[in-house]
């Protein structure tokens, strides 16, 4: 199979969608893989390091997606590379189409077929594709989180760990998934209180379980909810239902209580947030101030940290490529009902149910 892999043009956007290991691997394997020149600049893999693990250079985007049988991405495409798609190719990346009806109407009309990382899923009907992310994700939403409270970036001038006589500050984390554990650890690294809200009593008892007793847990509900986000100084949305838009947990109204200068990091913000007042933005501009709050709203948090986020991405999508190039996307996807729980439209259908219902389309079961 000729497997392609462009650059990434999102705004401050470095990650890439193979390591010069995962094109060997793949080379290994009988494929052609092209990357375009300059893919890896960002995490420190120039061209000659591609060409030397067996894969060729092509000069710029239209030609990798020219001569790719399936494309390999980090990122889901932007409107210039909508018209590069086209039928019987395969596009492999995160896509959060339920938050993104444009990119979903462009993907139908190619004709191609789009598998999202974040709703492959496995035997444990976890997501294995969306996993590494999230673990990055979560520990950077406490650390931007930090670094927002600080006065200079219109935060309250709270120090999250507190000093002695200075009571730490207030962590509070919406969802208890892979974005939450993640972000309680290293809340709790910083010495803050953490209290996490899920509607799920077993993970509850897990993280209690998990961090002995450090954070405090509570079942969400509208109630504790309130409670939570007008207490906190740091609010982290880690809510997730896959494939479909972010639950709006935190309203405006309930946004205006907060203390001026508290900090929300809407990690949810790639399927749509689960603020109202989040709205995405980008490295080049995270932050913006909404009801005296600091809202960060990335939706491409782990770019921030491109060269970890890259080899955690690779080491788990790689044995998906494997499978779409020795079988074929047909064949892969008839024979693997976790990687078919990621397809999300082909021939012209919108392939998943929760895609489908977000965005008001047919559902077509594959």
């Amino acid at each position: 199979m000729r497997i392609g892999v462009p650059k990434e043009i999102k705004t401050h956007e470095y990650r890439v969608g193979l390591t010069p290991a995962g094109v060997r691997e793949l080379v290994g394997h009988g494929h052609q893989v092209m990357v375009e020149t300059g893919a890896g600049l960002g995490i420190g893999f120039d061209d000659e390091k591609y060409t030397q693990a067996g894969a060729a250079i092509g000069g710029d985007a239209s030609e990798v997606f020219a001569v790719a049988d399936l494309v390999v991405k980090v990122k889901e495409p932007l409107p210039v590379e909508y018209g590069l798609l086209r039928e019987r190719q395969t596009l492999f990346t995160y896509l959060h189409l339920a938050a993104e009806a444009p990119l979903a109407a462009a993907l139908i009309r190619s004709g191609c077929t789009a598998i999202a990382y974040e709703t492959v899923t496995d035997t444990q009907g976890t997501l294995p594709l969306l996993a590494p992310m999230s673990e990055v994700a979560g520990r950077m939403s406490v650390q931007v989180g930090a670094h927002c409270l600080e006065k200079e970036q219109g935060g309250a001038g709270v120090l999250l760990g507190g000093v002695p006589g200075v009571s730490p500050g207030m962590v509070t984390v919406l969802g208890g998934g892979v974005v939450g554990r993640n972000a309680a650890r290293m809340a709790i690294g910083l010495g803050a209180r953490v209290r996490i809200l899920d509607r799920s009593l077993a993970r509850l008892a897990q993280l209690d379980d998990m961090f002995g007793g450090r954070v405090e847990t509570a079942f969400a509900v509208m109630e504790s909810v309130e409670a939570a986000v007008k207490a906190a100084d740091l609010v982290i949305g880690a809510v997730l239902v896959p494939g479909a838009t972010a639950p709006r947990l935190v309203s405006r109204e309930l946004v205006a209580m907060m203390r001026p200068g508290s900090v929300i990091v809407d990690v949810a913000i790639d399927q749509g947030g689960c603020v109202e007042t989040a709205r995405p933005t980008t490295h080049a501009e995270p932050t913006f101030i909404e009801e005296k709050v600091v809202h960060y709203c990335v939706t491409n948090m782990p770019g921030a940290v491109a060269r970890t986020s890259t080899f955690a991405l690779v080491h788990a999508t790689l044995p998906f490529v494997l499978a779409l190039a020795d079988q074929g996307t047909a064949g892969a996807l008839a024979a693997n009902p976790y990687l078919r729980a990621g397809l999300n439209v082909q021939n012209g259908l919108v392939r998943h149910a929760a895609v489908a219902e977000a965005l008001g389309r047919p559902y077509c079961p594959f």
